[in-house]
């Protein structure tokens, strides 16, 4: 088995920052996908620590803090290869 993780980040503006709007682009990723041959598996919540940064004089310019990602993980069956025949 064969699988493809990539980033989903929606783009929202005011006049359009609705779930429907979200629901569809998350879509079109899932149908872009699967037009490819990858099997929708799931949307996963990857949270990370992110690094403080420090300052002039080892003051601590701005502090850590966690974020996470959404990460959308297909699948994808590997071909079959034949077995090698011997001349």
């Amino acid at each position: 088995m064969e699988y493809k993780v990539i980033p989903f980040v929606a783009t929202v503006n005011p006049n359009n920052m609705s779930s429907k709007n979200i629901a569809e682009q998350l879509d079109q990723l899932v149908k872009t996908h699967t037009e490819n041959g990858w099997e929708y598996v799931r949307l996963e919540s990857v949270s990370t620590y992110v690094q403080p940064v420090e300052g002039c004089f080892g003051n601590t310019e701005k502090s850590g803090y966690m974020t996470s990602f959404q990460m959308v993980v297909f699948s994808k069956k590997e071909d079959e290869k034949s077995p090698a025949t011997s001349d």
